[in-house]
């Protein structure tokens, strides 16, 4: 059974915290990075031990280096201290020892004197039931290649000496793959995995602060683990992850997303691999779009979130039976204002003030997606319904947040709702168009791996957006009718609108809410006639608008009356407007698309210079 492992230099904290993250995650093996165990406080002892009891076998002690190639005296001096090494892992409990391909200047080349090297290390291995493991580093001084490293393996010819097969090692630098199907997989020792983005930067610095994990990046990791399985290897899949957020993040949550990441990559390589651990993945539940945007509020913003509706045109369509829970209509969206004092919303607004406290999924199985979910590790939720009302199935998303998946059997409303008359032939809304939401630029990776894992999700290239102070990274989410879209956000920059919106919320969570129109003038003519706002855009950008396009005067005069940003991309023409945002915690947009698949990043900047001045402190001067 190929079991799934993780080396400690993945994650943040003293090496005990990382064991218990890994143990609780539901890993089953762990590498222990040589650091990890030197600068702790308790003996190699101690942590077998500890792993013994968090039932994680220790499935090997990495790194050793600069062994391989070395003239005298320092080549005695690495064999003196691979015997230390040694008796290190005799303590702990493992047999395998990882060696990295030599990067010392003093190192001598040749596959001959490399393959004697080891030769002689794998006698004294084998004397104390141990094993090494070779792995070319992609940056090492000789060999750099795997294919060269198992070239040595092969010369040394010693039962104790197998190679390791690294994903970044051999993908980063664009080696063929197919190389690895030839290598016997008793020989393959231990194979690690780690993917990364695509950056234009050395080797070294690259894998050393950019890693991720599988499905977080553009290598091609299943390909790698392809040709993995043709040589028959048994042994664990191990994570080795060199990435400064996860290094400052949450140790508990990074091994949570590593886990993930294995079960979704097992999955996707099922066929291949007939005997991995763990269970199935129930296929992904085919999502249609938003359900409902349910608002956690209290009474009074309550009313006033409902006045800023109806200026908006929806309808007051239904209220709950037994709740202070209004719903309220236009078009497909559907959106619901929570004001009780107890519950989760009554919760979710003492820590974050008014927002969103909950997403609902059509899908076309909520059964299969909480199943998937749970697997993924989700965190689910449930809350006690009254008699008769529906219970509809949840997981914790963004910021706790709720993520509810709605089937058929869950569309009830008048179960939940008394429903209230309203006329919905002057609806100008047709669908939620895309949901935005912030958090702090390190937790990027892991909701995108959620919302890609569960979901039938994938991702558009990352964009970078200019805050009037600072850098925003924004990634898309979509599914394959566009029905729904999701606009990750974050920002390491601490006073950027996605930051304050952080720190104003206390945490992560839903920014603004988009909706689809057919015609944006008349729909913000009427929404302006019924007392609605919008953001003020200065008229430096539609002078630069008109210069760029050839738009017809009458469109350039209603653009700069109503305050309606525009984007074009090949044929399609896409336009935006915002309103003000709402208790300093989030705010609407009106969208109309003519065969446009993008989200106006070119009007970015421009819309957050706006918000800024809108939020800037009255004791600042205007200019």
């Amino acid at each position: 059974m190929n079991k799934r492992s993780i080396a400690t230099v993945s994650l943040s904290g003293a090496l005990d915290e990382k064991l218990r993250a890994i143990a609780s995650a539901g890993f089953e093996a762990v590498e222990i990075f040589e650091n990890d165990l030197l600068s702790f406080g308790a003996g190699p002892r101690d942590i077998a031990k500890l792993c013994k009891d968090l039932n994680l076998e220790i499935c090997a002690f990495q790194p050793f280096r600069d062994f391989e190639g070395m003239p005298e005296p320092q080549r005695s001096r690495t064999f003196a201290r691979a015997e230390r090494k040694f008796d290190l892992m005799q303590e702990l409990g493992t047999d395998l020892l990882l060696i990295c391909s030599n990067v010392s200047p003093s190192s001598l080349g040749g596959i001959d004197r490399a393959a004697d090297d080891f030769r002689e290390l794998g006698e004294r291995a084998a004397k104390r039931g141990l094993r090494v493991g070779y792995e070319a580093l992609a940056w090492g001084r000789h060999v750099n290649d795997y294919r060269d490293a198992w070239e040595i393996v092969r010369r040394a010819d010693h039962a104790a000496i197998g190679v390791i097969l690294d994903s970044f090692h051999a993908l980063a630098p664009g080696f063929p793959t197919r190389a690895m199907a030839s290598i016997p997989g008793d020989k393959i020792f231990l194979v690690q995995l780690a993917d990364a983005p695509r950056l234009e930067l050395d080797i070294l610095s690259w894998s050393r602060h950019f890693r991720s994990f599988p499905g977080q990046g553009d290598l091609p990791v299943s390909e790698f683990m392809q040709a993995i399985a043709a040589t028959g290897y048994s042994g664990p899949w191990s994570l080795e992850i060199f990435n400064d957020q996860f290094r400052a993040g949450s140790a508990a949550q990074t091994a949570v997303d590593g886990l993930r990441s294995l079960i979704l990559l097992q999955d996707q390589l099922a066929p291949d691999w007939p005997k991995l651990v763990g269970e199935p993945l129930a296929p992904k539940a085919k999502s249609h779009g938003t359900g409902f945007v349910e608002f956690a509020v209290n009474e009074t913003k309550a009313g006033e979130l409902a006045r800023l509706f109806s200026q908006l045109g929806f309808r007051r369509t239904g209220k709950h039976r037994s709740k202070a829970v209004e719903r309220w209509s236009q078009g497909k969206v559907e959106l619901v204002i929570n004001s009780e004092t107890g519950g989760f919303a009554h919760s979710h607004y003492v820590t974050h003030g008014p927002g969103v406290c909950a997403i609902a999924l059509d899908v076309d199985n909520a059964g299969l997606a909480m199943q998937r979910a749970e697997t993924l590790k989700a965190r689910t939720f449930y809350q006690p319904v009254g008699p008769g009302e529906l219970e509809i199935p949840a997981i914790h998303g963004v910021g706790g947040s709720l993520l509810y998946f709605l089937d058929q059997a869950g569309k009830n409303w008048d179960t939940d709702f008394e429903p209230i008359e309203s006329n919905a032939s002057d609806d100008a809304l047709l669908a939620v168009d895309h949901i935005a939401q912030s958090m702090p630029y390190d937790e990027m990776l892991s909701w995108l791996l959620f919302y890609t894992g569960i979901l039938d999700l994938k991702r558009l290239p990352q964009m970078e957006i200019a805050d009037p102070r600072g850098l925003v990274q924004s990634q898309a989410l979509i599914n394959g009718d566009q029905s729904l879209r999701f606009v990750l956000n974050g920002s390491s920059a601490n006073r950027t609108l996605p930051a304050r919106f952080i720190s104003e919320f206390f945490g992560s969570g839903v920014q603004h809410v988009a909706f689809a129109c057919e015609d944006i003038f008349a729909t913000v003519a009427a929404m302006r006639a019924r007392g609605a706002g919008f953001l003020d855009i200065p008229g430096n950008y539609y002078d630069d608008i008109e210069a760029k396009y050839d738009l017809a005067p009458d469109v350039m005069a209603k653009l700069r009356a109503n305050h309606i940003l525009y984007d074009r991309e090949d044929d399609g023409e896409f336009f935006q407007v915002y309103t003000h945002i709402f208790d300093e915690r989030f705010f609407f947009e009106i969208v109309q698309r003519r065969t446009y698949h993008g989200f106006g990043a070119a009007n970015a900047g421009i819309r957050l210079a706006a918000q800024a001045r809108e939020v800037r402190p009255a004791s600042m001067p205007r200019v």
